[in-house]
């Protein structure tokens, strides 16, 4: 069940699958987004805007801008009742067809997301600390492929912008789920894009080799730091990272193991305590951004 991506055929393409454009309610065109990731380091990105019928129901045609360094997913933010607190529900679905139905009348958030993931695409449980999300509302979201751990525009609206305390319940209670961080740009004031993304290890390209990748969990998360590599040997759990301040291994309630000092690039640390259970690897740099592995399964 471990999909650490790092021994993967292939190479690490940077990302982002949460962004809006001028099609709901984003403050820059479908193009000028595209630019504003493909100048400035990104392999690909998927834009996301608001699947609602005051938008007429978008889901943002980017085909034409695919090249062969530069590559597009298709998706939208879906939206039905009702989370426990009375709000529709933000859900994350990336690699949908550009036909698909808009939401019914009598759509749950639940059976929309098991509808997008039927038709083929990746479902993220969308900035859950955000809005309140209960951990009755994710378990309901029975569809979900991932978490979405770190949203940027969250952490710059309401300071809400951590979401692992959702992935961490669901995790303790033995949901595989994934976990991805991501923009949600807008384009606003606030600094939301190109500050939070995943890193896909893929053999091409091409949008449903990077779109099987995502699914297969074959990414890490990042705000600046690189996860060079993680791998088990063992009873021990291997780190090596760009220059980093702290190398935290965490795993159900309150297991951990860390390594803190100027500049580490490389630690070991015994996982005997996480087994039957699960890890997950944080690093972070001088600077306080960073990085996340995917869940690491230890059964």
């Amino acid at each position: 069940m471990n999909q650490l991506p790092f021994d993967k055929p292939g190479r690490f393409y940077r990302g982002n699958l949460h962004t809006h454009s001028t099609r709901s309610d984003g403050k820059l065109s479908p193009a000028e987004v595209i630019a504003a990731y493909r100048d400035h380091g990104y392999d690909f990105l998927a834009i996301t805007d608001h699947f609602l019928e005051s938008y007429h129901f978008p889901i943002v045609d980017t085909r034409e801008f695919r090249t062969s360094t530069f590559t597009t997913l298709l998706g939208a933010e879906l939206h039905a009742p009702r989370i426990e607190l009375g709000v529709n529900w933000h859900i994350l679905a990336v690699g949908l067809p550009l036909d698909f139905a808009p939401t019914g009348e009598a759509e749950t958030g639940p059976t929309l997301a098991r509808r997008a993931a039927d038709a083929g695409a990746f479902v993220g449980i969308a900035h859950p600390a955000w809005y309140g999300l209960t951990l009755a509302d994710a378990l309901s979201l029975d569809a979900a492929h991932a978490v979405e751990i770190f949203n940027q525009t969250c952490a710059t609206y309401n300071d809400r912008g951590d979401s692992w305390y959702m992935e961490d319940m669901l995790l303790a209670q033995g949901h595989r789920l994934l976990a991805y961080a991501a923009d949600d740009a807008h384009f606003s004031t606030r600094a939301d894009y190109r500050a939070a993304w995943i890193q896909v290890r893929s053999e091409s390209l091409d949008p449903d080799a990077l779109l099987a990748a995502i699914k297969a969990g074959h990414f890490y998360s990042s705000q600046g730091p690189e996860i060079r590599d993680v791998r088990l040997d063992g009873e021990r759990v291997q780190v090596t990272c760009s220059p980093a301040q702290s190398i935290f291994v965490a795993g159900r309630a309150s297991a951990a193991r860390y390594e803190t000092g100027p500049g580490i690039a490389r630690c070991e640390f015994p996982i005997g305590s996480f087994a039957g259970s699960y890890c997950r690897v944080t690093v972070v740099d001088a600077a306080g951004r960073r990085a996340w592995t995917n869940p690491i399964w230890l059964d």
